[in-house]
């Protein structure tokens, strides 16, 4: 991932901030010889004072054997993306038709080495983990080995405990723009509304801010 100076994270804390709240990913893991990539869809959840994040997927996952032939894996977020329009993006004192169409968007990518976990009381306090980050108002029994309603459970999962060896993270909204084609980008999000408009419109104001 290509991240221009303009598009990097002020400080670690913003990265930490967005992705803590971004908890759903896509994990990518090198490829037996001869295979492409096996790439999973996942909620995990990070934890900025371990460098780590956890997750468990179950046992018949066929991504298994490439994993444990090679640890080394990428966890990668993508959120509040947007498509701009060329218009929005026109240098000011040219024609609209002159600007440039492109995406905005949120990404963080965590390099990792994957630890997987089979001990079933070491299982159960990742499980545990993972609840109180998606449930922290509770609302549901904790897993503990031989108890309901997840003990019996836990054989059918295998654990991921994924420590963070490097980190790329980009905030593409119009870093290296003028105020005033900024201003009119803002101005067309508000206008349009749509899914992440607003949420696009935030980061760039936040940024420019900053």
């Amino acid at each position: 991932m290509l991240v221009h100076p303009w598009d990097a994270p002020r400080e670690d804390a913003e990265w930490q901030r967005w992705l803590a709240v971004h908890d759903f990913g896509q994990l990518a893991v090198n490829g037996l010889p001869g295979e492409p990539p096996q790439v999973q869809p996942l909620h995990f959840a990070y934890d900025a004072e371990r460098g780590e994040a956890v997750t468990h997927l179950a046992r018949p996952n066929p991504l298994w054997p490439a994993l444990e032939a090679n640890p080394d894996v990428l966890l990668s977020v993508v959120d509040d993306y947007v498509y701009i329009p060329g218009p929005w993006q026109a240098p000011p004192g040219t024609p609209s038709e002159h600007g440039t169409p492109t995406s905005f968007y949120a990404a963080v990518q965590l390099r990792c080495r994957a630890h997987v976990v089979d001990d079933p009381v070491e299982k159960a306090e990742l499980l545990n983990r993972q609840l109180g980050h998606f449930q922290p108002e509770g609302g549901s029994a904790r897993a503990a080995v031989g108890e309901a309603p997840y003990g019996r459970l836990l054989s059918g999962i295998r654990g991921l405990r994924l420590e963070v060896t490097d980190v790329r993270a980009k905030f593409k909204y119009a870093g290296h723009r003028p105020d005033e084609v900024k201003d009119r980008i803002v101005a067309g999000l508000a206008g349009r509304r749509g899914p992440r408009d607003a949420a696009a419109s935030e980061h760039l104001l936040r940024r420019r801010e900053a």
